[in-house]
């Protein structure tokens, strides 16, 4: 067995691929439509995964843009998308200076979350052990839920 991917619902797909691509850094490596379900198909990989999710070797999102308008709520729902990040201060500045709000800020050095354009979960971990302390992480407080 092995992980093959999530799927995650959205609502438009042009914020989505501006949050997960041009904010987050995820890459699209491939597009899938079908008309007769109506279902655009999206999937995202990170930038060290591409080469391998091209060909199917590791896992990616699953962006799935319905054609039919539909409402969702409650996207915690499924739980949530986890990233291991190389340095989770130096991401969570560029997110919060792209208009993302850090619902949970790394006060701890080592993790955080922040939340998609359609309410998704997504968690922030720091590679290997925590970064020492810094400001302004260590005193921000939690904004919304997450």
């Amino acid at each position: 067995m092995r992980y093959l991917h999530t799927m995650v619902r959205i609502r438009d797909i042009d914020e989505s691929l501006a949050f997960y691509c041009g904010t987050f850094g995820l890459e699209e490596v491939r597009r899938m439509e079908s008309e007769a379900g109506r279902f655009t198909l999206i999937f995202l990989a990170a930038p060290e995964d591409v080469e391998a999710a091209k060909a199917g070797g590791a896992p990616t999102i699953e962006l799935t843009y319905n054609w039919d308008p539909e409402e969702y709520q409650g996207g915690r729902n499924f739980g949530h998308l986890a990233y291991e990040v190389d340095d989770i201060y130096a991401i969570c500045e560029r997110l919060s200076k792209a208009g993302v709000t850090i619902n949970r800020p790394p006060r701890d050095g080592r993790m955080a979350f922040v939340r998609s354009p359609d309410g998704i979960s997504i968690e922030l971990l720091q590679k290997g052990d925590a970064l020492p302390k810094a400001e302004p992480w260590a005193s921000m407080e939690n904004t919304g839920s997450w």
